[in-house]
């Protein structure tokens, strides 16, 4: 149907990955792999916080909702991703990529919201020890956990809402493996000022305030234990802050990489590689990262298979 040189779009396809045919297979078994891994280990951290009362503290409380939205964020794309690559029609509806957007968007600012709320309990707990019970209450983690959810479904909506609006030209092509709404905007034949300004004002705010604060925090963390002359006890800070570290740098490494780095209108092998290091590996990475950095975390599964084996 087509209405003053524009069209009614009902569907988009997904061009995917600048895959070589031959590579195809490969890649496919890579990727599904990469996948079930992302799925079994954040699944291995939440089952364990849920089942160890030792790990019921505000730090581990985080970190199964960060697991949770490593789970999602990642479930989000590479189910239809891993379709895409073994089918011949890589459509997605026009509402279903409007969905795919909207939690891709959610589940992406969530984790950003729950790292600077892990970075803040690390600072209470090292520069503030002995005010960290009654600072970090269950009614405050509670309200900060929530209020990172309440964000970013709004912020989510608003960029969904936004993109509802826009007229689409005859080209349906999506240079992605998802629907990413900066390729989306590119497909757009009505004003798309509103979308962009809103881009540059709420992402710079959901990742450079954030990201801000993420440093003051460590900064103070750092003065901190300076301060201190036993080197156990820096040892102790730098390897519980480590697997935090570890995944602010990972995030925001390529987020910052994709992002803010100007680039064409296709899909370039290095934006390819960007966007599967922050939507497939940093998911992936972050189970093994806080498992193998963590004692704690590392005791309760010894526990769990211990029982298992008993049983």
């Amino acid at each position: 149907m087509v209405m003053n040189n524009q069209t009614v779009i009902s569907l988009f396809f997904l061009l995917g990955l600048p895959i070589p045919p031959e590579h195809q297979h490969l890649f496919y078994v890579l990727f599904l792999a990469m996948y079930l891994t992302t799925v079994l280990g954040n699944l291995i951290i939440i089952i364990l916080i849920h089942l160890d009362s030792h790990l019921h503290t505000p730090m581990y409380l985080f970190l199964s909702n960060l697991s949770f939205s490593d789970l999602c964020f990642s479930t989000v794309t590479m189910p239809k991703f891993l379709q895409n690559m073994q089918s011949q029609d890589t459509s997605i509806t026009y509402a279903g990529c409007l969905t795919q957007m909207y939690f891709f968007n959610l589940f992406g600012g969530l984790e950003i919201f729950l790292l600077v709320v892990m970075a803040y309990d690390r600072y209470v707990a090292i520069c503030l020890p002995l005010y960290y019970t009654r600072i970090m209450s269950p009614k405050l983690c509670v309200c900060l956990v929530l209020m990172s959810w309440i964000f970013n479904v709004l912020y989510s909506m608003l960029h969904t809402l936004l993109l509802a609006r826009l007229s689409f030209c005859e080209d349906n092509m999506i240079h992605h493996f998802f629907c990413d709404i900066s390729a989306l905007l590119k497909l757009a034949c009505s004003d798309i000022y509103i979308n962009e300004l809103m881009i540059f004002i709420l992402g710079g705010l959901l990742v450079v305030i954030p990201f801000l604060l993420i440093v003051v925090s460590y900064v103070q963390i750092v003065f901190s234990i300076l301060k201190v002359s036993s080197t156990r006890v820096i040892h102790k800070v730098f390897s519980t802050c480590g697997s935090h570290l570890s995944v602010v740098s990972l995030f925001y490494g390529t987020i910052i990489g994709l992002y803010l780095c100007p680039s064409s209108n296709n899909f370039t092998v290095n934006e390819a590689s960007i966007s599967i290091m922050y939507t497939v590996v940093t998911p992936m990475l972050n189970p093994f990262i806080y498992s193998l950095r963590n004692r704690d975390i590392k005791e309760a599964l010894i526990k769990v298979l211990i029982k298992k084996i008993s049983l």
